[in-house]
């Protein structure tokens, strides 16, 4: 299996010697690069093209790790960007996960959690902690939307594949499940996103779940 190639971005030296020696335990991992600013970090994705940014969610007074995170997703699509954070602060995650973030770790989580995180972003899952996962869809809320049906632009099929992106599929379960093909889902999440008008799939999946998508029947079933 090819390496995960990682860069961690912290401007505390402490936590980015605490986390290398962590992922240094985890296989098929590589860190490529380290940076102590936002900034730097999104110089060198550009430069490593990672498969992943670890990434703290607060940096010094004008150096947002958030507009970092926003910035390295519209430069390297690619690249997958996982926040790091010492509590869960709702109003950050919700900011982090409109900018591009596929989710969140807690510093103090440990090696099960990086796992668990790292794992995810192989499958193409999404990283929402479920412990927080209402308090971070009542931020979500806030985006406005106040259609009466939230999915009608959506097709049968659309519905069926942002169903099971909320259940936390990844795109091979989806594919298996549905009967249709890795690229065919692809395809449909594309889709999905640009009608919800959201900008990843863990958005996606918090508002399919914010509105009761497990129980939702459209207006012509």
């Amino acid at each position: 299996m090819k390496p995960l190639t990682i860069i961690l971005v912290d401007d505390h030296e402490v936590v980015r010697m605490g986390l290398r020696l962590l992922l240094e335990q985890i296989p098929e991992t590589r860190i490529v690069a380290e940076a102590g600013t936002a900034a730097d970090g999104v110089r060198l994705c550009s430069l490593h093209q990672p498969d992943v940014v670890i990434m703290d969610i607060r940096m010094p007074p004008g150096d947002s790790g958030i507009e970092a995170c926003r910035a390295i997703v519209e430069r390297q699509p690619g690249t997958q960007v996982i926040m790091l954070t010492s509590y869960a602060d709702d109003e950050l995650i919700a900011d982090a996960i409109r900018a591009g973030a596929v989710g969140y770790v807690l510093k103090q989580g440990g090696t099960g959690e990086l796992i668990r995180a790292l794992d995810a972003v192989r499958q193409g899952a999404a990283l929402l902690d479920p412990a927080i996962t209402r308090r971070v869809l009542a931020m979500m809320r806030q985006r406005g939307d106040t259609r009466h049906d939230p999915f009608n632009e959506l097709t049968d099929r659309e519905i069926d594949v942002l169903r099971l992106l909320a259940e936390g599929k990844n795109n091979a379960e989806i594919a298996a499940a549905l009967v249709l093909s890795d690229k065919t889902v692809r395809n449909h999440i594309s889709v999905i996103l640009d009608k919800l008008h959201v900008g990843n799939r863990v958005e996606a999946a918090t508002f399919a779940i914010d509105h009761d998508i497990r129980s939702y029947r459209s207006s012509t079933q």
